[in-house]
């Protein structure tokens, strides 16, 4: 038997108009998308938090909301990634970190760096950001996911830098930014943002069986061969994984539907 880890399907956010009558029952109000959306997928990555501060008791009801086995990840707070020297980023992140993220509990999936498009990769500044990140807020374990959207991360010293601090570079299948397929953490973070409002499930059929496997490939350890990599060279340890897989951007209407059908197929 190939032990494999958990493989969740999400989508951005759980606040969207055009999914009122569609995924959200006609009426139902605000109030309670997040109770819904909680039960028919199993995470969501919350944008929110990269614009706004939020306190404690949001965090907690959120995680209230949420049932037993449902995460939310977080994309956290642009003072700390929109900066000119990352390595001075410390006390924002610190501050993000304090603003109550632990109160989600074993409901706290990772955190999302997001850093803009032109922002270059310099090893040594990049270096200095990925020390003040710290592994654990009020007793929690956080994991750390890294999204750069610049051509010059493309390198192997960006890969490598990544798996010494044990954080997972973000596969992004984007139209213009980079993709980087190859695993540095102990889980996966893939960002789909291809999708299309004119089919039904965001992505093709066809093209959604092809994610189903990679993200099994991913759980149980190993690393999609169809996807471009910074360095092929080094192969990741074969090792059971956590998977995060959301539907971003394109599509969005519609990503809610390719969630639940890529979880349908992984969990079939």
């Amino acid at each position: 038997m190939v032990t494999s880890g958990t493989i969740r399907a999400g989508m951005g956010g759980w606040t969207f108009e055009p999914w009122e009558g569609t995924f959200y029952p006609d009426k139902l109000s605000k109030a309670k998308q997040l109770h819904h959306a909680a039960r028919r997928v199993k995470t969501i990555e919350v944008n929110g938090t990269y614009y706004s501060t939020f306190r404690p008791a949001t965090f907690a009801k959120w995680a209230a909301d949420a049932p037993d086995g449902f995460v939310f990840s977080l994309k956290a707070i642009r003072f700390s990634t929109n900066r000119r020297v990352l390595a001075e980023a410390g006390e924002s992140v610190q501050r993000f970190l304090d603003s109550g993220v632990a109160e989600l509990g074993d409901k706290l999936g990772p955190i999302l760096w997001q850093f803009a498009p032109t922002k270059k990769f310099d090893p040594a500044d990049f270096e200095g950001f990925l020390k003040v990140l710290p592994e654990k807020q009020d007793g929690v374990r956080l994991r750390h996911a890294l999204e750069v959207r610049h051509d010059s991360f493309v390198v192997a010293g960006f890969v490598a830098l990544a798996r010494k601090y044990g954080a997972a570079v973000v596969y992004a299948h984007h139209a213009t930014y980079p993709e980087i397929a190859d695993v540095t953490g102990d889980f996966v973070y893939a960002r789909l943002q291809r999708g299309s409002e004119d089919s039904e499930n965001c992505y093709p059929e066809d093209e959604l069986d092809g994610w189903a496997a990679r993200a099994k490939e991913w759980a149980a350890g190993g690393q999609p061969h169809d996807l471009p990599r910074a360095d092929p060279s080094v192969a990741a340890e074969k090792k059971p994984r956590d998977v995060f897989v959301y539907f971003i951007t394109a599509g969005k209407p519609r990503a809610p539907f390719g969630a639940m059908a890529l979880q349908g197929r992984v969990d079939s």
